[in-house]
């Protein structure tokens, strides 16, 4: 039977697959067998089954749907960077099955409603789960908490203020205290602003050079160190969003290794891109935390290696070309990364020896959704048919008009990257080919 991407049965195989999973990529061929969105399923070899559909996938590497811990997909209030549809539409082109949305829309996700309006949206799309981070405070303003278990209730995963740090030291804590007893994370984006001021890049050499004001380590690592110390005292889960600094890198290695609970993410533009992008004066360049130096590339690719850092996260943040036309210091923070993450990862951590093929995976999958206790990133018999087919020697150029986001504002356009997502599945349902409209 002839396979055709535009219609999937209800039940059918994939064969001729390199499995990835537990951290290992499979060297025999191997075949997945999905039945009404579930896996029915795995073996190795050919399987002996006969009359059901075949997917013939030609030797690609099967992993687990991807999750990613950290994206921004603008709706409500913001249609015009990505809306959740769109958003969905660009993470299944990149793999993922699974996201964590940050709360920092307008109106802020600050309350049960909002959260479920998120999680429907999401729903509607059928293209990628949604797993909303309700807001720490009201409105993100950093002064009352919202209410944390209503918010559980309706289907939240933890709590953020992302978009901008807690300041006050007794609000983090009674935070913590509280979804301590949740049993769910709150996510710290940890910047004190009294010290990185007014900066619109990392401190140092290229800042001086540019005549542009510098946002300083000490901004990330003394509020990591704070969040650290009220974990420690609280008992709380802390995840540290987008880590960015050597510093930062040993302030958690010491915590875990304290018995602290703490866990914590790295984008790709972080251990990929240094400082030096910004010398062309090219807001694409402009993130928060920004681009830092070669040391600190090396140390987070270190702390992935290690598993300081549990996880990869994209830190997908849209914004318009008109916006990301203005002048750097006037420009908005961010980039868009779901498109281009396993590409990103396979260039510059597999190909570079820093992790292997299954490593990756790990810090894509499996990893991510223990960190935030969500499910997914396995695959097993009984469980959703969630998972991905790549090409991981695949080479593709990133260009402006090629992605499914709404926005265009990528750091690696124009970059040669290895590693191809060809499909991705959700419950058993093409979510994305790479033949796709």
């Amino acid at each position: 039977m002839q396979w055709s991407w535009k219609r999937i049965p209800a039940e059918y195989l994939v064969t001729n697959i390199k499995l990835c999973r537990n951290g290992k990529l499979g060297k025999r061929k191997s075949f997945l067998h999905v039945r009404k969105g579930r896996i029915e399923g795995i073996g190795v070899g050919t399987p002996t089954l006969e009359g059901l559909p075949v997917l013939d996938a030609g030797g690609l590497v099967c992993a687990p749907g991807f999750i990613d811990t950290h994206v921004h997909f603008r709706e409500p209030g913001h249609e015009s960077k990505e809306t959740i549809a769109s958003g969905c539409k660009a993470a299944a082109a990149g793999g993922f099955t699974g996201v964590v949305t940050m709360p920092n829309t307008t109106p802020a996700i600050d309350n049960a409603g909002m959260v479920r309006y998120q999680i429907d949206r999401a729903r509607e799309t059928g293209l990628c789960m949604v797993y909303p981070a309700g807001a720490i405070s009201h409105e993100r303003k950093g002064e009352a908490m919202t209410e944390f278990a209503d918010m559980i209730s309706a289907g939240a995963v933890g709590f953020s203020d992302d978009g901008d740090p807690v300041a006050s030291g007794g609000l983090m804590s009674n935070a913590l205290k509280y979804t301590r007893e949740l049993g769910v994370p709150i996510l710290t984006h940890a910047e004190d602003k009294s010290i990185v001021g007014k900066g619109v890049m990392h401190g140092g050499y290229w800042s001086g050079r540019l005549g542009m004001a510098g946002m300083a380590r000490a901004g990330e690592d003394s509020a990591i160190f704070r969040d650290i110390e009220l974990a420690r005292s609280t008992g709380g889960h802390l995840h540290v969003c987008h880590v960015s600094t050597k510093g930062a890198v040993d302030i958690i290695r010491r915590a875990k290794s304290e018995g602290i609970i703490v866990t914590a993410e790295a984008t790709p533009h972080h251990f990929s891109q240094d400082h030096s992008k910004c010398r062309d004066f090219s807001p694409l360049f402009k993130m928060n935390p920004p681009l830092r130096e070669q040391d600190d590339l090396m140390a987070i690719a270190e702390g992935l290696a290690d598993g300081t850092i549990d996880c990869i996260a994209s830190d997908h943040a849209p914004h318009t070309v008109t916006e990301k036309e203005y002048q750097f210091d006037q420009a908005p923070f961010g980039t868009i990364g779901l498109e281009t993450a396993l590409g990103v990862g396979i260039t510059y951590l597999v190909n570079t020896g820093v992790l292997d093929l299954g490593q990756l995976i790990d810090c894509m999958t499996c990893k991510p959704a223990k960190a935030l206790n969500l499910n997914g990133g396995i695959l097993d018999e009984g469980l959703p048919a969630d998972f991905v087919l790549f090409d991981p020697k695949g080479q593709w150029e990133v260009k402006a008009d090629g992605f499914q986001s709404k926005s265009r504002n990528s750091s690696y356009i124009g970059e040669t990257l290895t590693g191809k997502v060809v499909a991705t599945f959700l419950r058993g349902r093409l979510t994305w080919h790479e033949d796709s409209e």
